[in-house]
């Protein structure tokens, strides 16, 4: 086993994918393995799919995982795009106990965050206010301050002005599927979530991730906000190199306490 090299998986919706990287370079090593995620998706059975993916890579160090909920101390404390059965559950735990191996567990948006700071387009603005959005079945959100993560926002769950739903089900791509919306009409949908999320925090850059990230060029003319909006240069691969690189960190801060 590489000493530069750790295991990352994110956890979705819809799949879950694990990946080997290289944490000195944020490159990911050989391909990616992804297993649908189970319906329903409560604890027992993720926690089961997550070992297979384990077993694949056939691994024995320290894991790195991006959960979609609020994650404080390995528990997860929302389910939006998962079974209402993770709520107030340790998912570090579970997942430890599933695979064999030490878990760490973190939003999933925030650990995307990480990796675009750490080795994607966010590298070069460490000053100010960055804001990454994850567009895909819902919208994440990870927040940096001067290179700083503010954990588990879910600006995701923002309301808009004239709508009665949060701004996912509004504005992110699984709305433009469901509602068979042109990248134009959806386009200009996103850019009124923008400009909400723009007014309230004012970010020095938007950095745009997730599956949707990877058609921009179809919708940057309806994005009109005041501020400077790129495309993630690592894609969906994000989660997977954030994940990597969390289980690097706690690795070294557990080697330095034993010390």
């Amino acid at each position: 086993m590489q000493n530069n090299m750790m295991l990352g998986v994110d956890v979705g919706g819809s799949g879950i994918k694990g990946g080997l990287v290289n944490i000195e370079t944020g490159e990911m090593i050989g391909e990616r393995f992804r297993l649908e995620t189970p319906k329903p998706s409560h604890p027992d059975a993720v926690a089961e799919v997550f070992s297979k993916v384990i077993e694949h890579f056939e691994w024995t160090d320290v894991i790195g995982c991006g959960f979609p909920s609020v994650v404080k101390n390995g528990v997860t404390y929302t389910a939006a795009n998962i079974d209402k059965g993770w709520i107030g559950v340790n998912a570090a735990e579970i997942l430890s106990e599933a695979c064999g191996q030490e878990v760490f567990v973190r939003n999933d948006a925030d650990l995307a965050g990480l990796a675009e700071l750490t080795f994607g387009v966010g590298k070069e603005h460490q000053n100010g206010v960055v804001l990454l959005i994850t567009i895909g079945s819902g919208l994440g959100s990870a927040l940096f301050i001067n290179g700083h993560m503010v954990p588990n926002t879910e600006f995701g769950h923002l309301y808009l002005k004239g709508q009665d739903s949060i701004a996912e089900h509004y504005a992110a791509d699984s709305a433009r599927k469901r509602e068979d919306l042109s990248w134009k009409a959806w386009g200009n949908r996103f850019n009124e979530y923008l400009e909400h999320i723009n007014f309230l925090f004012s970010p020095n850059l938007i950095i745009l991730g997730g599956g949707a990230s990877k058609k921009f060029a179809k919708y940057k003319e309806q994005l009109k906000v005041k501020t400077k909006v790129i495309p993630a240069s690592l894609l969906n691969s994000a989660g997977i190199i954030g994940a990597a690189y969390f289980a690097h960190q706690n690795k070294q801060r557990l080697a330095t306490a034993a010390e």
